[in-house]
């Protein structure tokens, strides 16, 4: 059998790595990136070193963690892979904001935020420049966090920045040149697993082991943010029974204590906070509505029982209360055993031998 020699043999050639590049220079506190940094199922980490089975090689651009930012490199090292993306020399990307993206065109002889320097003008460029030259040219687009997807606080009426979401900037029929909609994962700050999932099924789409990714009317993905706060909330029952909390530390659903989760859009009580622990009503924090478009001039004041909850809270407490005292009678009767479990030379079960 002929031997292959080493000039005969195919060259193998490394796979090009998909590169995420994160851009949190928009109008945020960075919640969002400290909450990744607690995400298990997975971990960024398992997402970097490639330990997930068939997931193609990532090469990760994050202010967080990215070791080019030290004394050696400096900014300008990592920086200049946005410049590369932006030059087209860096393909695929997958491009994630983080922040709202202001008005620039209302800033005057300013600006309101920004992302490096220009190299030819040593002046800064701005993050709405920076969406402008790479979103295009980004086979996806994710915007993390309410910041980023909807505007979240920075968005309140009054403010001066002229604040918005990543889908109100670009547009929300926006697709990039794969055919993607914009991917809004939101939440104030994020739920980190939310956040690593979808990162990781965009890996996966863009190596073609996955289907395009199923959004809601709000660009959210669907498996995620299908359900609302009260379907998988440990109070729901209480609800159901018309019995509310009046105070905070009661065990009892606190709809009445200001929260909105019957109509929020959001699966941390079913899901937990940190390694599957923790989250709002979990731990008896109302629902202040952070995944909705809305948040959050639409769900304030935040301590006040919400309006539709006046109502719905009034129509079900006669019905609960009903049902409360039925379920006592019979619970009366379920808590004994059977009585013909005791002790005597008498057999009382029904039991008939066999003749």
């Amino acid at each position: 059998m002929p031997v292959m020699t080493e000039r005969q043999k195919p060259e193998e050639t490394e796979e090009e790595p998909i590169h995420v590049l994160w851009i949190n220079a928009g109008l945020s506190c960075d919640g969002d990136s400290v909450a990744l940094t607690a995400a298990t199922q997975p971990s960024i980490e398992e997402i970097a070193l490639g330990a997930l089975p068939g997931l193609p090689r990532v090469a990760v651009h994050w202010p967080l963690i990215d070791f080019e930012c030290g004394p050696e490199g400096g900014a300008d090292d990592f920086l200049e892979w946005f410049r590369k993306a932006d030059r087209g020399e860096l393909e695929p990307f997958v491009l994630v904001v983080e922040g709202s993206i202001p008005n620039e065109e209302v800033s005057g002889e300013g600006y309101w935020c920004g992302f490096g320097n220009d190299e030819s003008t040593g002046q800064p460029i701005t993050t709405n420049e920076w969406i402008d030259r790479l979103a295009p040219k980004a086979l996806a687009v994710l915007a993390v966090g309410t910041c980023a997807t909807y505007g979240g606080i920075h968005a309140m009426e009054g403010n001066p920045t002229g604040a918005m979401g990543v889908p109100d900037y670009l547009g929300w029929d926006w697709k990039s040149g794969a055919g993607l909609p914009i991917v809004c994962v939101p939440g104030c700050p994020i739920q980190p697993d939310n956040l690593s999932e979808t990162l990781t099924y965009l890996l996966y789409q863009a190596s073609g082991q996955a289907p395009m990714i199923p959004l809601d009317e709000a660009l959210r993905p669907t498996w995620l943010f299908g359900k609302t706060v009260h379907e998988g909330c440990d109070r729901a029952g209480y609800y159901e029974q018309g019995d509310f909390a009046e105070e905070y530390g009661s065990e009892k659903c606190i709809v009445k204590l200001g929260c909105w989760g019957p109509v929020v859009k959001c699966n941390v009580p079913k899901r937990g906070w940190m390694n599957g622990i923790g989250g709002c009503p979990n731990v008896g924090g109302i629902c202040i509505g952070c995944t909705m478009p809305g948040f959050p001039d639409k769900f304030m004041p935040f301590m006040d029982e919400p309006p539709g909850g006046k109502l719905s809270t009034a129509a079900v407490t006669g019905y609960g209360t009903m049902m409360r005292s039925l379920r006592k009678v019979t619970r009366r009767t379920l808590d004994k055993e059977p009585r013909w479990r005791r002790r005597g030379r008498t057999l009382n079960t029904g039991y008939e031998p066999a003749r």
